[in-house]
């Protein structure tokens, strides 16, 4: 470091509260929208007036709480048993069953992962464990094997319901075989799949089975309140070992709340993390996290509190209202196919190229598709594309949430709009040659100035001369997921971590 960066202050002296938060409001402009219905990714919106505030202000009385030390902060403990046993009473769990406040579906699923895989550690002898799940199980399963050292055993799903096959993954369990994972919903098609002969079928190895029910966990139960048919995939089901249920989806707290349900005290032991051998205070952490702020604890406890339970049956009755309508329009929009039977809030449609009267049957476009994403972006809409996998094909992603129902007339009448100033654009095509060099690359050797060159041809980030702006993105996208799609697997990830990795950089004046 030079000596001017040495004495180069790295804040300003001060600045007035005011201009600070004026700033902040500022950079809050170029992100998509989080309320009003229009977003149909990554945002759950109750549409209900004061909550948002009621979160604020219950958050705000509990920031400075650290959620380290119960028996320093006892009201910690109350609030989070509060939660936990809410979510237990919703999913049927048995008496005897424990859980935790996580920071988010992610957390959960680690603590699943790592509850599974010690659990079989120390009751059956596995040194090499495995986890065994369906092609459409979340990442974050793929990310806690990463991470805690288990081998990704991974079944395709059934290419017409996209859904679990149950035979391929009782046949998938071997010895080694540490937990079982089924989804109800998978995120990218919104399909249940059949847990109970899941969760059966790891019941007769004798090894344990979670189920993602980050999405729906908090949905599902109330759709059935509300009158809807809702197969059994909590733990009624004898075989389910453990759940993840966030709460800042459907239960509509802020980012930053989920659960982790298990079926009894023995099993969450192994989720904790003790150590007593250092000078300093015994740790014991129930999650990833020491300290944290209770904040986040306070406002998912508040909003729960708050909406109720005749309030989340109607809130779940205006998404399934919404849902029907949307999936209505959908299927009388021509050349567009929905993936699957929804039925928890979450919609995957794609868009064909017609049949021809030779007998060629129609197939996804996904040219087209991504035009759509671009052109439903520029009318005010965020439909989150979603690449081809494994013979899965392209499609558009929506969320379907309270706020939506009042939007779905709209854009179901910009949809067609855009779906045709979309078939006027040029088709994307990719590069021969380009596709030809990918198929060479070796993710693991390639320099930073291969990378950069990469970025730049697809319009991400600045290229080797320093073109491009920092970790910029295209007005639209379209071009750019193309060539991701085009490209394999592990070439892909690395490059979408170069490229996030440039967005959050240091820079150099």
């Amino acid at each position: 470091m030079s000596p001017d960066q040495d004495n180069a202050p790295a804040l300003p002296t001060g600045r007035p509260a005011a201009g600070i938060l004026t700033e902040l409001t500022a950079l809050r402009t170029a992100d998509a929208p989080t309320r009003g219905g229009r977003t149909f990714a990554y945002v759950y919106d109750a549409g209900r007036e004061g909550l948002d505030e009621l979160a604020a202000e219950a958050y705000a009385a509990y920031a400075t709480v650290n959620g380290l030390d119960p028996t320093v902060f006892p009201s910690v403990a109350r609030l989070e048993n509060d939660l936990v046993g809410a979510a237990a009473a919703l999913l049927g769990a048995p008496p005897g069953s424990q859980g935790t406040f996580t920071s988010g579906g992610t957390e959960s699923i680690l603590l699943a992962v790592k509850t599974a895989r010690d659990h079989a550690r120390s009751t059956r002898g596995v040194s090499d464990p495995q986890l065994v799940l369906p092609s459409t199980a979340h990442a974050a399963f793929h990310k806690a094997a990463a991470y805690l050292g288990l081998e990704p055993v991974v079944v395709p799903v059934d290419p017409v319901t996209y859904k679990a096959n149950p035979t391929a993954m009782a046949a998938a369990i071997t010895p080694r075989t540490a937990l079982v994972v089924a989804s109800a919903p998978s995120y990218a098609h919104g399909v249940i799949d059949p847990v109970a002969r899941i969760a059966e079928a790891a019941a007769e190895h004798e090894v344990l089975c979670h189920v993602d029910a980050c999405i729906g966990g908090w949905l599902l139960p109330y759709l059935r309140k509300a009158g809807r048919t809702v197969e059994p995939f909590d733990f009624s089901l004898p075989g389910v070992t453990s759940l993840s249920v966030d709460l800042h989806k459907y239960g509509y707290a802020d980012k930053g709340a989920s659960v982790v349900l298990y079926r009894n005290a023995e099993l969450r032991r192994h989720q904790y993390f003790a150590h007593a051998g250092w000078p300093g205070y015994p740790v014991v952490n129930p999650t990833v996290q020491g300290t944290k702020s209770a904040g986040l604890l306070a406002q998912a406890w508040a909003v729960l509190q708050h909406i109720g339970e005749d309030g989340y049956t109607t809130l779940a009755a205006r998404v399934a209202e919404a849902s029907d309508h949307l999936l209505e329009g959908l299927r009388t929009t021509p050349d567009v196919h929905i993936l699957g039977e929804p039925e928890a809030g979450l919609v995957a449609f794609t868009v064909l190229t017609p049949a021809t009267p030779d007998g060629t049957a129609a197939t996804p476009d996904l040219s087209l598709l991504l035009h759509l994403a671009d052109e439903m972006r520029v009318r005010g809409w965020y439909l989150q594309p979603q690449l081809s996998f494994d013979g899965l094909p392209p499609n558009l992603h929506l969320t379907l949430t309270p706020a939506t129902v009042d939007r779905v007339d709209a854009l179901l009448t910009d949809l067609p709009e855009a779906l045709a100033s979309a078939r006027s654009l040029p088709p994307i095509t990719a590069d021969p040659a380009l596709t030809d060099l990918a198929a060479t690359l070796d993710p693991d050797t390639l320099t930073p100035e291969d990378v950069a060159g990469i970025l730049a041809f697809a319009g991400l980030g600045e290229g080797p001369d320093g073109s491009g702006g920092p970790g910029g993105l295209p007005e639209r996208m379209a071009p750019v997921l193309f060539l991701l799609d085009t490209l394999p697997a592990r070439l892909k990830e690395r490059l979408l971590t170069e490229f996030v990795g440039s967005v959050f950089r240091l820079r150099t004046p």
